[in-house]
């Protein structure tokens, strides 16, 4: 059990985590390249600053199946999340990714057997009414495919939350392998790239050794002492400084329903999390 003072530390790098996070959007649309080659070039940097933190904690890299599913869901919501950033606005691409917790909501009764209680179908339906705003809106703007694949990377961010409580998993280990396999699948692209200026590298360190390798750092410590509930309301911060960033530096604004449809979301994963921390007590009880 963790102490009182380990939990608030814990909160606390969560909220550092998502904050880091929340540069990712501007980074992203500030670098000319594709999406692929974004992702390989940053998880290089990334890579470096993990790798150095599991050498400094003496801590070797684990490999068994749950590792390996769990890097192939890193892997794939950073490809997917970069990817869908260069598609569409990095208000949509956030927002939508934040449905993950509907998603796990969704993966646990269908693996795991776990029925959802009326707040989890509730919550569900509102989410989902939510993401049909910002597809609508994405008929007139033209920007569909890109707001497919920023909901599947809410698919597979709600698998690295799920897979990381099981006995055999170790997330670190699956956020390094799963930056490898990013490396590997993007470098084709990366090296057919030819505009490397100092804005574009500058970024690209950015998001490597912040929004990727420390970030991914604070969480794996901070949610050792932090309640998945709680570590889920500090992320909150992430869909609403993201955009807000790429709107002051990058001027990019989103339509008037998918405003709507990132309140509904972003409300109602929040909502959700405070209800359901409200009702644990009294269930437990």
């Amino acid at each position: 059990m963790a102490t009182q003072r380990e939990q608030r530390r814990g909160v606390l790098l969560c909220f550092l985590a998502a904050v880091l996070y929340s540069i990712g959007g501007l980074c992203i649309k500030v670098i000319p390249w594709s999406g692929l080659s974004i992702n390989s070039g940053r998880n290089i940097v990334a890579l470096m600053v993990i790798g150095g933190y599991l050498l400094a904690v003496k801590h070797r890299p684990k490999f068994n199946r749950w590792v390996a599913l769990g890097s192939l869901c890193v892997c794939g919501t950073n490809m997917l999340f970069t990817v869908a950033n260069k598609m569409t606005t990095a208000a949509n691409t956030i927002v939508l990714q934040f449905t993950a917790p509907i998603f796990v909501i969704l993966l646990s009764a269908i693996f795991w057997r776990k029925k959802p209680g009326r707040l989890d179908l509730g919550a569900c339906a509102v989410v989902l009414l939510g993401v049909l705003c910002f597809f609508v809106d994405s008929l007139e703007a033209g920007d569909m495919l890109g707001n497919v694949l920023a909901l599947l990377s809410g698919l597979s961010y709600a698998g690295v939350f799920l897979l990381q409580d099981l006995p055999d998993a170790d997330p670190i280990s699956s956020v390094f392998w799963g930056d490898i396999v990013s490396v590997v699948t993007g470098l084709p692209f990366l090296l057919q790239e030819t505009e490397f200026t100092p804005t574009a590298l500058t970024s690209l360190v950015i998001l490597g050794a912040f929004q990727v390798g420390l970030a991914y750092i604070l969480l794996t410590i901070g949610l050792r002492t932090t309640p998945a509930v709680t570590a889920c309301l500090v992320s909150g911060i992430e869909p609403v400084l993201n955009p807000i960033l790429v709107a002051v530096f990058y001027h990019e604004t989103i339509g008037p329903l998918s405003l709507v449809g990132a309140v509904i979301v972003v409300g109602s994963v929040v909502g959700y999390n405070v209800l359901k921390l409200r009702l644990e007590p009294q269930t437990a009880s």
